[in-house]
């Protein structure tokens, strides 16, 4: 099963129309404009099977500040795989790559679970953050408290207190 690992400036036309056609069809209209700018700008793992993309994933840097600390964060955004291929491991497959290139690259790795995926993730290894959530929006830190208890961390360089405040950087859409 081909597995391509692939920055988004070496993805042709073509295959980002594919990879957002993926997107939107897995979550069933709920990937917004933002949702995919949000997974632009770095790698991508792809997961092809008889030349039809059956699973996506990618890692963006992106800056968190816990213990007075920049932390450069590997952010994994838009895990998804095709409704009739799941429950095969492909998820996994693609989260072993996207987590190699978080510890080999960044200081910490993280990701907003959804409801269905928290067990995933912790299964994993990924740790679920128990402090509170905040972002650094345009007029200050401003509090995320929906966003508690849905974001995971993979540990990488630093120490954690996964009791402490996280912030995470400003971006249009969800901040998490």
């Amino acid at each position: 099963m081909p597995l391509r690992i692939t920055h988004t400036a070496d993805l042709t036309t073509a295959e980002l129309v594919t990879v957002r056609k993926l997107l939107d069809e897995v979550f069933e209209g709920d990937f917004s404009d933002e949702d995919w700018d949000h997974s632009l700008g770095g790698m991508h793992v792809m997961l092809w099977e008889d030349g039809a993309l059956i699973g996506h994933g990618s890692i963006v840097q992106r800056r968190l500040t816990h213990g007075g600390r920049a932390l450069r964060t590997g952010y994994v955004e838009a895990v998804a795989v095709r409704a009739d291929r799941r429950r095969r491991g492909h998820a996994g497959t693609i989260m072993a790559e996207l987590e190699r290139i978080a510890r080999g690259a960044y200081e910490l790795g993280a990701l907003s679970a959804s409801d269905e995926g928290a067990a995933f993730y912790a299964a994993r290894g990924w740790q679920r953050w128990q402090g509170p959530t905040s972002v650094f929006a345009p007029d200050g830190v401003r509090r995320t408290e929906e966003d508690d208890d849905g974001v995971f961390v993979l540990p990488g360089t630093v120490p954690l207190d996964l009791t402490g405040a996280l912030i995470c950087d400003w971006r249009n859409g969800d901040a998490w």
